[in-house]
């Protein structure tokens, strides 16, 4: 599914899997040994929620980007392969978007920032 970050420094597009039932939330970007530059995983809440994430049994570095009900970033997090120390939201977010680590800073991503994908129905 296709997602776009319009920050400073334009829009950056990813292509994202949906993290849409409990299992898949749960199972996350477990396992996954390698993610492309523009490749990631959403993880929507209806209605939004503080929520938090960790990286039990995740294999390489992510970004988690905590996102508003309208669309704005409220946080970045740059988390460390199998730290499963809990990453809170620290606010109610209507979806989390995870990315290579380090990624949102190389494109210049920023809190504030408007993050913008359409859900299938």
């Amino acid at each position: 599914m296709p997602l776009t970050v319009r920050s400073a420094t334009g829009e950056h597009r990813f292509t994202v899997q949906v993290a849409a039932t409990p299992e898949q939330q749960e199972r996350g970007l477990m396992f996954v040994r390698s993610l492309g530059p523009d490749e990631g995983m959403i993880f929507p809440y209806s209605p939004a929620q503080d929520v938090a994430f960790w990286m039990r049994n995740t294999l390489i570095p992510l970004d988690m980007v905590f996102i508003r009900a309208d669309g704005s970033i409220a946080r970045i997090v740059t988390a460390k392969a199998l730290d499963e120390t809990p990453i809170p939201s620290g606010e109610p977010v209507a979806a989390v978007l995870e990315i290579r680590g380090g990624r949102a800073a190389e494109l210049g991503i920023r809190e504030g920032d408007v993050v913008s994908w359409l859900l299938p129905h």
